[in-house]
């Protein structure tokens, strides 16, 4: 639940600016770990957790899957009114047997301290999720629309990114203004992956290099029924020594052959009417260097902009219920500018937009039942890339359906 960490800024920084979630009824969602993080639970050690489940039916292949995509357990303690401990544990597709299984996984999805300085400052150290997009910090299933998480905020910004690092959040006193910056473990450049951009990248606290660095930061500004957002994040790719790198050609040091992200989103609600919009740009301007040497096709550039309109049928009733109907278009390419002299390859397929139509339906705030339609249209396969060429592979479809069906909860 570091999609929590969010709601827990709301909690303490009411102060400054009321809490911002999709409907009205998710403004009543009030967790055991929101108790802790808002220094009200009469307990000194919380549990609290969150979980979805899915069908998907992919029209193209002819083939379906259902899925416990991930259950999570959050362990909190309150050491005292000034330092705190917050850890998730979570485990993806249900059962890991003998290692990793068909994309199985147990992993630590937080675990860090939280150093109260004063009414409006705070520090945290350990692995946690820096705020990067609206999704990264905000990913309980109640809390955004459609089955799948936008593919923007999972391609292009790796969701639930978290790093270990030490970071420092704050509000001003005066304006309705949050933010951050911290200083984390860089990104394994070796790591990246063809297909899925930075993701593979991540070392998520399993033993992160030192040898590189990355500094994030953001601004959240509050203004009528708006929310406003920028940030960034910056640092080092390679984590070789100064002599492993020079023997290969590669840039090391703290921040060496970096990577740069820039995002910004603004979010809008009233009247049971949500908007939310995101645009996000890497550079990485030496992948060519990296390619040479590791051979993964990464690109230079990438990018990823999606927009949702929704709207909620059920605000003007007196229930803590919601029925949500939304629409998202989303466009992104993972190539969208390559290295030259040979060292990338454009592939059109990693150029793709998605139109996602649905609703969602939640009884109470912490439970929502889902169904979504997405329509994939992309560019064209690059022959170059083609390991199984036609007869033996089926001709490559640029246009594909997905139905997904889902559940959803926290508590």
């Amino acid at each position: 639940m570091s999609s929590l960490v969010l709601l827990f800024i709301f909690y303490t920084e009411t102060t400054q600016a009321q809490q911002f979630t999709t409907t009205n009824a998710q403004k009543l969602i009030f967790t055991n770990e929101d108790s802790l993080n808002a220094g009200s639970s009469t307990q000194k050690t919380v549990i609290s957790g969150y979980g979805s489940a899915f069908y998907q039916r992919n029209f193209n292949q002819q083939q379906s899957v259902m899925t416990l995509e991930r259950a999570v357990l959050f362990l909190g303690h309150q050491f005292s009114n000034k330092i705190s401990f917050f850890s998730e544990l979570e485990v993806e597709n249900a059962k890991v047997e003998g290692g990793v299984s068909n994309n199985a996984e147990v992993s630590m999805e937080q675990a860090f301290l939280k150093f109260n300085l004063n009414a409006n400052q705070y520090l945290v150290a350990g692995l946690f999720v820096p705020r990067i997009g609206i999704l990264n910090e905000n990913h309980l299933p109640v809390n955004f629309n459609g089955v799948e998480r936008p593919m923007v905020e999972t391609l292009i910004i790796p969701a639930t990114w978290r790093e270990l690092g030490v970071g420092f959040y704050g509000s001003s006193e005066k304006i309705p203004l949050n933010y951050s910056i911290a200083v984390l473990n860089g990104l394994e450049g070796e790591n990246f992956e063809h297909g899925t951009g930075i993701r593979g990248g991540r070392p998520e606290g399993n033993l992160a290099s030192a040898n590189n660095i990355a500094v994030t930061a953001s601004v959240q500004y509050y203004w009528k029924n708006f929310k406003f957002q920028v940030s960034g994040y910056t640092g080092g790719t390679v984590t070789l020594s100064p002599k492993g790198s020079d023997s290969l050609g590669l840039n090391s040091g703290a921040f060496g052959t970096p990577l740069y992200l820039g995002e910004a989103d603004v979010q809008y609600e009233s009247k049971g009417i949500s908007f939310k919009a995101l645009g996000v740009y890497i550079a990485y301007p030496e992948a060519g260097k990296m390619n040479t040497v590791y051979g993964n096709n990464t690109a230079t550039g990438m990018y990823g902009f999606y927009a949702e309109l929704a709207y909620n049928w059920l605000h003007k009733s007196n229930s803590k219920a919601s029925f949500i109907s939304f629409a998202r278009i989303e466009a992104l390419d993972m190539n969208a500018t390559i290295a030259a002299h040979g060292e990338g390859i454009y592939d059109g397929t990693e150029k793709q937009t998605h139109l996602i139509v649905g609703f969602g339906y939640l009884p109470m705030p912490n439970v929502v039942i889902k169904a979504d339609v997405r329509l994939l249209h992309t560019g064209p396969q690059n022959p170059a890339l083609i390991i199984n060429p036609q007869p033996n592979a089926l001709p490559y479809q640029q246009n594909n359906q997905f139905l997904n069906l889902g559940i959803g909860y926290s508590f």
